[in-house]
């Protein structure tokens, strides 16, 4: 073997080493709802609650994505952006009023993108019901699939829907995405049987039943909770040893875990 070769595998296997090293997400179980921006008053679902939120090195950070009129998919909670219905109004008319902070509502791929420049905090994309028909949920499915697919983002995105049949054809289009479910009337052998990677219930109902965390763990599925801002809650939730933790005050969760 030549001296040349040698040097030449010694500095792929670094590269590659490097490779991977930069790919490996914070793992501390705490998941920014909505982005952190609760303790600077910043937008939800903003890019600098976003920003925060990496600043912090959450585990991720959740977002959720709905679709206008004209098919756009954009970052908001609500069903609504400044009274104007998201599913009822164009994406031009959307950004006629910008968020507080000046932002303009953000587009589904220009936030991604925007997460896609860090390697450390993921981005949990939430798939919102449509309140117009379900055809118009699935289509909302398949093209947050599609945009994922499109940037090459697999690796930063994590998807939770509170519709099941949404969670259903994620899961057909990207078997081998992490797709959790939300509404919390599913077991966790339901939900595996089904293809989902783990739950991601109220904590209301999780106290209700606690043993579906054991049961979770045992069928080797993640659990995750929200949205939990109580300090009890979450020193039950860590002595439990969940997967991660959503939460408005993820300041404070990290300082219970410190």
């Amino acid at each position: 073997m030549s001296n040349q070769f040698i040097l030449f595998f010694i500095l792929g296997a670094s590269l590659f080493s490097c490779t991977v090293q930069k790919m490996e997400f914070n793992k501390n179980k705490v998941i920014a709802h909505r982005g952190a921006w609760k303790a600077n008053i910043l937008p939800q679902n903003s890019l600098a609650s976003l920003q925060e939120a990496i600043d912090l090195n959450c585990e991720g950070s959740e977002f959720d994505v709905w679709m206008t009129s004209d098919g756009v998919l954009v970052v908001n909670h609500d069903a609504d952006h400044e009274g104007m219905v998201i599913e009822e109004t164009t994406y031009a008319e959307l950004l006629e009023k910008p968020l507080p902070n000046g932002e303009k509502i953000s587009t589904a791929e220009a936030y991604i993108e925007y997460g896609m420049q860090q390697k450390k905090t993921k981005l949990i994309f939430e798939i919102k019901p449509s309140r117009v028909s379900k055809a118009k949920g699935l289509e909302l499915a398949e093209k947050s699939v599609a945009v994922v697919k499109k940037l090459g983002a697999e690796k930063w995105i994590d998807y939770i829907t509170f519709d099941y049949d949404i969670g259903l054809r994620v899961i057909s289009l990207d078997p081998k995405a992490n797709v959790a479910y939300l509404m919390g009337d599913k077991t966790p052998q339901e939900l595996k049987d089904n293809g989902f990677f783990g739950f991601d219930y109220n904590i209301k109902k999780v106290r209700e039943h606690p043993e579906w965390i054991v049961e979770a763990k045992k069928l080797n599925m993640t659990v995750n909770v929200w949205t939990v801002n109580n300090e009890e809650d979450m020193r039950w939730l860590l002595d439990e040893d969940v997967d991660f933790i959503t939460t408005d005050e993820p300041e404070k969760l990290f300082s219970i875990i410190q």
